[in-house]
């Protein structure tokens, strides 16, 4: 049975995130042959619309107000349930990112509704949706149905492949006026911490360090590699606790969970905290002193060495290859 899908475009830094276009293809899954609608909201994002057109969407409705130019949870609820008032949705789709953790429990709260979090992959058998989503920190994986409401999931980044796009479909772009009120809270400034321009969450490619990189100074070399790779640096719990770098770059249970094409891990053990929050990489490298590390348990491949050693090794190999194409 065709649906009407309703989907968050996500925008950092005035465009979209890849997460946008793949909830866009997840979308499609959903809808069997029927409607995706992108919703588009923020301050000044009209143009935008089309990117989200070309990606697939088969209409962008776009919601603009002085109040949505930051995200705040009370700002996007209102925009979010204004335009599923519109559009009557039979699902919704979200990214799995700091953005779309916070809000979709508050949204499905306020419609009554159930939330599948975290699907990496969907499945369709006899025109229903199947929805895979990981379980007990990634050590299983289970398939979830929705046997009737709302039908209402959010996408693991760099899971769900976006589709091709077509820059001659037709862009259908249309506004919602809503009035943004009562804000319990205001965002005054944004100050980001990051060692990269890369997305953690979005990236194919990170390099990520533990307590073996001894020092703030160390993840420097880290760095050089993920520059190199045109990769992300991301960070173990351990190596945040200790000070060596700040906690917007921890990947794991407690931070950012992240599927990229290639993951190096310099200077890891491998506690199942950090597993959890990148064991679905594609390939995961691991760089350790230590032969009896957990992280070889996981890793495609294994490098028994010092990182400090090992990495500016792979560093000059890389760049010299990328010189010679």
């Amino acid at each position: 049975m065709t649906k009407k899908v309703l989907i968050l475009a996500e925008v950092r830094e005035n465009s979209l995130r890849n997460v946008s276009f793949e909830a866009i293809a997840a979308a499609k899954d959903i809808a069997q042959g029927g409607e995706v609608v992108a919703l588009l909201i923020g301050s000044t994002i009209e143009h935008l619309a089309p990117e989200l057109a070309f990606a697939g969407a088969d209409r962008v409705v776009t919601i603009e107000h002085p109040h949505l130019q930051c995200y705040t949870s009370d700002g996007f609820s209102q925009a979010v349930l204004a335009a599923y008032e519109q559009e009557k949705p039979d699902a919704l789709v979200f990214g799995h990112t700091s953005q779309g953790k916070d809000l979709s429990p508050k949204i499905a709260s306020r419609l009554q509704s159930g939330l599948i979090s975290d699907v990496v992959r969907i499945e369709v058998e006899n025109g229903t949706a199947q929805f895979v989503r990981p379980i007990y920190s990634g050590k299983a994986f289970e398939t979830v149905e929705v046997a009737e409401g709302l039908t209402f999931v959010t996408v693991r980044p760099n899971n769900i492949a976006a589709l091709p796009k077509d820059t001659t479909k037709a862009v259908n772009v249309s506004s919602l006026k809503v009035d943004i009120q009562n804000l319990r809270t205001v965002v005054k400034e944004i100050v980001r911490k990051t060692t990269s321009g890369v997305d953690l969450s979005e990236a194919k490619v990170i390099v990520s360090g533990g307590r073996g990189v001894k020092s703030a100074e160390g993840f420097n070399v880290l760095q050089k590699l993920a520059d190199v790779l045109g990769g992300a640096v991301g960070a173990s719990r351990g190596a945040c606790d200790a000070g060596y770098t700040d906690y917007s770059l921890q990947i794991g249970q407690t931070g950012k969970v992240v599927t990229p094409d290639l993951y190096i891990a310099c200077g890891i053990s491998g506690a199942i905290q950090h597993i959890a929050g990148m064991s679905n990489a594609k390939i995961i490298v691991a760089i350790n002193k230590d032969p009896e590390a957990n992280i070889f348990s996981i890793a495609d491949y294994g490098i028994v060495g010092d990182l400090f050693e090992v990495v500016p090794l792979l560093t000059e190999e890389f760049n010299n290859l990328l010189l010679s194409v």
